[in-house]
């Protein structure tokens, strides 16, 4: 293990990596994005691995890792655990260097990242949905993998995979040309790419700035470089689930720790409503973890003006079931969407008066919930309120108060508004 967490990327390794991906990989474009080069004054650029065949970075490692393995090994076959990216990575790596493999995936996986594993690892890999979390994947792929004697293909604590990672910091670099990079700001998950990138750039370009993005309910890189160890969070919120893991890599760890200048959390709903811009204002199809990067230049937008920002956009593997629950959480972050218990009059006419005297006239009512109870004075009822602007949600409440029908109010008891809505 000392061994192990003394590892760095060389760079002659990293070119070998991306010789081997010649063909494999998609070498994608870096792009100046003129609208948040705008907003920032600055100069914004996307690497877009979204648009690698299989809509992500993943590709890179988990072939890497594949095309490295002994013809013994190739013919025992392999097992990985993924929440989707490295499954489609592993599953198309099976497919061309025909190696059978078992992948194992959380149960909640949104089904078009299934799909997308199933189309490219077609009769060359087997699908094993397992657990709620990557961690149960995890567990249970390693049990299997121990069993049965085969490889095991991990998402980011591995050389091989790192490497392969590693080689979207070369394409930037190359790609820049001579306009030296001030900030990187990129997604965090394991680490894979964190270490890999970063140990590109200390070595080639080592004024710029690597910046880590987390999600906020599942800032394990965060929490590990602030307590100078690596520690697993006992619980997480798996909404953005390609950044979301209980405990990153020892390897990738030990790396990140050194090289990135700044780890920063995002709130799922800044992320939401960065993922809803990137659709509208740019037909960016992101997954959520593909737009942490864009979500974080607000946190540096003093520190990035004037400079040379590149945000990696890591993969588009959204399923558009989720695109209702993606607009609820961006108007709850933006404060427009709230939800309260009503104490309605058990009267005729209780629900005019609250429509016609208590909403304004741009609130709109987008749930409601409610049982009459003839044997009591009030009824209460779950109402949910969409507004045009958080500056209407003051006034809204004191009328409510005024005229006797607020009860409670949802947004804030997480417990008690996901019993009830």
């Amino acid at each position: 293990m000392k061994l192990e967490t003394a590892y760095v990327p060389e760079l002659d390794h990293v070119k070998t990596a991306a010789e081997k991906l010649k063909g494999i990989s998609t070498v994608t474009p870096l792009s100046l994005n003129l609208r948040y080069s705008k907003q920032y004054e600055s100069k914004v650029y996307f690497k877009r691995e979204d648009l690698q065949q299989v809509r992500s970075y993943k590709i890179r490692g988990a072939y890497n890792k594949m095309s490295s393995l002994t013809q013994k090994e190739a013919n025992q076959g392999i097992v990985c655990a993924s929440a989707g990216n490295h499954a489609q990575g592993v599953a198309i790596s099976c497919k061309l260097l025909k190696i059978k493999g078992i992948i194992f995936m959380p149960s909640p996986t949104p089904n078009q990242k299934i799909e997308q594993v199933k189309m490219f690892g077609e009769e060359y890999i087997d699908i094993v949905l397992v657990g709620d979390s990557f961690d149960d994947a995890y567990s249970s792929a390693m049990k299997q993998c121990l069993e049965e004697n085969k490889t095991f293909i991990h998402p980011f604590n591995d050389p091989k995979v790192i490497e392969g990672q590693a080689t979207v910091g070369l394409e930037i670099l190359d790609q820049i040309e001579n306009n030296p990079i001030d900030y990187v700001f990129l997604p965090v998950g394991g680490g894979g790419l964190a270490s890999g990138l970063s140990q590109m750039f200390k070595i080639l370009s080592p004024k710029t700035k690597i910046i880590g993005v987390e999600p906020k309910g599942a800032p394990s890189m965060s929490n590990s470089i602030k307590n100078d160890k690596n520690i697993e969070l006992g619980k997480i919120e798996n909404f953005v689930d390609g950044a979301a893991v209980k405990r990153v890599g020892d390897l990738t760890f030990s790396i990140a720790k050194e090289n990135l200048h700044d780890m920063i959390t995002v709130d799922e709903g800044h992320i939401c409503q960065t993922i809803l811009d990137l659709y509208n204002k740019e037909a960016i199809v992101a997954e959520p973890a593909a737009a942490l990067s864009i979500a974080a230049l607000e946190h540096y937008a003093e520190e990035i003006k004037g400079k040379t920002a590149v945000c990696i956009i890591s993969g588009s593997n959204n399923d558009i079931t989720r695109t209702a629950e993606i607009k609820e959480r961006a108007m709850l972050y933006a404060d427009l969407k709230h939800y309260f218990i009503v104490k309605f009059p058990q009267r005729a006419g209780a629900l005019r008066q609250f429509v016609a005297e208590i909403l304004g006239p741009k609130d709109d009512i987008t749930y409601f919930q409610y049982t009459k109870k003839t044997n009591r004075e009030n009824g209460a009822a779950v109402v949910g309120l969409e507004l045009k602007s958080k500056d209407d949600f003051e006034p809204l409440v004191q009328r409510m108060k005024d005229n006797n029908f607020y009860g409670d109010y949802l947004n804030n008891k997480p417990d008690l508004f996901q019993f009830l809505v």
